[in-house]
Formats: C-alpha cells, sequence, structure tokens
C-alpha cells in the first residue's frame, strides 16, 4: 500500500507540474490578449461557474473513488449508477442558465458583459459531469497516469484553442471573446472524455439492464457525495456571494465600477494564480490519499492511516515553505516573470503566509472525506464561509478598498484549517486509543 500510495503520489505531482505550468501558460495568453479588463470580467462569473460545476459533479469523484477503493468488483454497478443522478442535475442547470442568465448578469454582479458567458456554462456543464465520473473510478483503482495523461493533453489542446480563437472573437467585443474562454471548456473536456474512455478495461461488457437504476448503490453515493458536494457547494456559495457583496458595498461607499472591476482582477487574476501554484502538490497527495485512507481506516489500520496522513501534510509543508518565503521576501520577481507586471504586489506579500495553511487543508479535507466524516469537513466549510463572508460584507464598509477580500479569505483559511486537522487527529487518536 504505501509502494502504490508513493508512486501515485509520484505520478499526480508530476502530471500536476506539468499542467500547473500549462496553466499557467493559459493564463498568460488569456491575460494578454484581454486585459485586466476582461480577466476582471471573467472573474466576475468564475464564482458562478465554480458553483455550478458543483452542483454538476454533486461530489462524484470523491464518492466513486471512495466506494470503488472498498469494493473494485463493483466498479461498473457504481459507475453506470451515476448517470440517472448526472442527467437530472445538469438538465435542471441548463434550464436554470437560460431562464436567469440576464438576472446573473445585470442585477447581480453588475456586468452586462457576462451576459453570453453565463449562458455558455450551460452547455459545458454535462462534459465537467460525465469527465468526473470517469477521473473517479481511475482514483479509486488507483491508476493516476489516465488521469494525468488526459488533463495534459486536455490543456494543450484548451491552449490552443484559446491562443487561436480569443483573438478572433475579440474583434466582436470583450463579451464575446470572454464567452469563447469558457465555452472553449467543451473542446477540452471532450478531449479528456475520449482519452479517459481508451483507458477503461476493454473487457466490460454493458448491458441494457445495466442501465436500470439500483437504489441500493445510488443510496451508497449519495450518503458519500452530498456531503462532500456541501463542503464544495459551501465554499462555491462564497465564492458566488463574494463578487456580489463587495461590488454592492463598494459601490455604496463611492468606488467606482472600473476600480473594482480592475482590482478584483489583479487579484483574482495575477495573485491568487500565483498563490494557489504550490496547490497542484497538494491535490495531488490529496487524490492519492483517499483510496489509501479509505482503504487502511476501513481496516482499523488506524496508525497506518495517521503515519500516511502525516506524511502527506508533511510534504505540503515543505512545497509551499520555500515559495511562501519567495512571495514574502521577492514579490515583484514572480509577478514581473510570469505576467509582466508588478500590480499585485502588497496583496501577494500579504497573503502569502496565510496560504501556507491552505496548502495543508486540502490532505486534512480529504483525509475527514476518505473517512466517511464528510460531514465534518462540510460543517467546518460552512462555518468558515459564513464568518467569511460576514467580515468581507464589514470590511467593505470600512472602505479599504479590495483589502477587504484580502482580510476575509486570510480569516476563512486560517480557521477552516484548523477545524479540520483538529478534528482528524481527535478522531485519529480516539480510534488508535480504542484499537
Amino acid at each position: 500500500m504505501k509502494t502504490k500510495f508513493i508512486r501515485s503520489t509520484m505520478i499526480l505531482l508530476i502530471g500536476g507540474a506539468i499542467t500547473k505550468i500549462l496553466g499557467m501558460i493559459i493564463k498568460i495568453v488569456m491575460t494578454r490578449n484581454i486585459g485586466s479588463t476582461g480577466m476582471g470580467i471573467y472573474m466576475l462569473l468564475s464564482p458562478t461557474f465554480m458553483l455550478l460545476i458543483s452542483l454538476a459533479q454533486l461530489g462524484l469523484p470523491i464518492a466513486i473513488s471512495t466506494l470503488i477503493a472498498k469494493e473494485e468488483n463493483k466498479a461498473k454497478e457504481i459507475i453506470l449508477s451515476c448517470i440517472p443522478i448526472v442527467f437530472i442535475i445538469n438538465i435542471i442547470l441548463m434550464c436554470f442558465l437560460i431562464v436567469s442568465a440576464k438576472f446573473l448578469a445585470y442585477s447581480l454582479v453588475h456586468e452586462p458583459r457576462c451576459y453570453y458567458a453565463f449562458l455558455m456554462i450551460g452547455f459545458v456543464l454535462p462534459f465537467i459531469s460525465v469527465s468526473s465520473i470517469l477521473r473517479g473510478y481511475f482514483f479509486g483503482t488507483e491508476k493516476m497516469f489516465p488521469h494525468v495523461f488526459s488533463c495534459v493533453v486536455e490543456d494543450i489542446v484548451w491552449l490552443f484553442t484559446l491562443a487561436f480563437g480569443i483573438p478572433y472573437f475579440l474583434v466582436y467585443g470583450i463579451e464575446y471573446a470572454v464567452a469563447f474562454i469558457v465555452l472553449s471548456n467543451i473542446v477540452s473536456e471532450m478531449t479528456s472524455i475520449i482519452i479517459l474512455f481508451c483507458f477503461l478495461p476493454k473487457k466490460i461488457k454493458i448491458t441494457k439492464f445495466d442501465f436500470i437504476p439500483k437504489w441500493s448503490v445510488i443510496k451508497k453515493i449519495l450518503n458519500i457525495s452530498l456531503p462532500a458536494t456541501g463542503s464544495r457547494f459551501i465554499g462555491s456559495i462564497g465564492y458566488f456571494l463574494e463578487p456580489i457583496i463587495m461590488t454592492h458595498v463598494l459601490l455604496s461607499v463611492g468606488y467606482s465600477n472600473q476600480f473594482i472591476v480592475n482590482e478584483y482582477g489583479i487579484l483574482n487574476g495575477y495573485v491568487l494564480p500565483m498563490l494557489t501554484m504550490p496547490s497542484f502538490f497538494t491535490m495531488a497527495i490529496s487524490q492519492a490519499l483517499v483510496p489509501v485512507i479509505s482503504k487502511s481506516y476501513s481496516q482499523k489500520k488506524y496508525k497506518a492511516t495517521k503515519k500516511r496522513l502525516k506524511m502527506a501534510l508533511f510534504v505540503s509543508f515543505s512545497i509551499g515553505l520555500p515559495i511562501t518565503l519567495l512571495f514574502i521576501l521577492y514579490p515583484t520577481l514572480p509577478l514581473q516573470i510570469i505576467y509582466q507586471t508588478k500590480e499585485g504586489v502588497p496583496y501577494l506579500r500579504a497573503l502569502a503566509p496565510i496560504f501556507l495553511l491552505h496548502y495543508i487543508q486540502a490532505p486534512l479535507t480529504a483525509s475527514l472525506q476518505a473517512m466517511e466524516q464528510a460531514k465534518t469537513a462540510m460543517k467546518g466549510t460552512l462555518l468558515g464561509m459564513i464568518f467569511r463572508t460576514i467580515l468581507l460584507f464589514i470590511c467593505c464598509y470600512l472602505k479599504i478598498g479590495l483589502w477587504a477580500l484580502v482580510i476575509a479569505l486570510s480569516f476563512n483559511i486560517i480557521f477552516v484549517t484548523i477545524h479540520q486537522a483538529r478534528h482528524v487527529f481527535c478522531l485519529l487518536n480516539k480510534k488508535t486509543t480504542q484499537h
């Protein structure tokens, strides 16, 4: 198990490094083509996009991975039971976007140029849902190469699609270019789906009877997926409310819409992507950790579970520390090299030490979900989101601009990380003592 975990982690780390580099190139292509105004528009709709992705996936990757890790012989039954769930959810979400896109753009984010992009999200969601189901299967069987390979090819395809497509649509206006960026996800996700299908076992026989919903399996899936979705959904709700609350309050205290869009674009387009750069390591560790923790915990090997978790946290912290020091001591350097800008230096320097905790948060949350404590993880996320939203609302009235968001985000990271760490280690210590 130890060897398999290390091998899976290394594959995910290498793949994550490649996709992170490609992601940065993609971000550079986007930034240089649509500028800070275009990035500001894109970032205003991103919270809604992330929220809808959370709903479309419904925590299925975690649920599939956890169940298949325990019962690999029922993989076909588990995956096919997800299809009716995904179909119903995506139909509802597409109808919702068609009806509410204008309201979201004009009344909530106060940016009419988001309208077409909001409409395009509905067409992208079904492709994201299907690819997430397939990835859940490979995570559960601890076969990480198909996931990594598909992600790399997907990003390469997306990069070329954006590089050739954005200039064409930019001629018609910035709103069409942003809408194209959203819609182009279909091409990349479809590429990923085709590749993942190629890696599925060839001997699987599927009959029409396999598509009959098995309610016992669906119940198992939902028992894991709903709390897991709750955590992501709550986080996405907070992210969704963020630009709405911020825009309303800052406009009411005298800030211009142009200032808000530009500063929000700097913070979300330059600073946060830099800070989340090491997250591909922690996400890779978390993805490899789920089936390992799930299996060892179900077998009551609590000492081995704690050992794996401590190793994951140590590696995550060790990776995040040197990058954090770089951002604190030389914040201009990475911004200048990657984005050719010095905008956002104060934000980067202030948030860097806080994000050191963020890097160990993902393994902690993944471990709670793998130990079937998704409700506990969801509670931590919920409380963090509530405090973050309240703090954002209050701080916006202090007339400190986007520093209100920096303060709220910092508090959220500190609170949620401490909450998850406390509960996961209390549970493991209790189980170890009893066993």
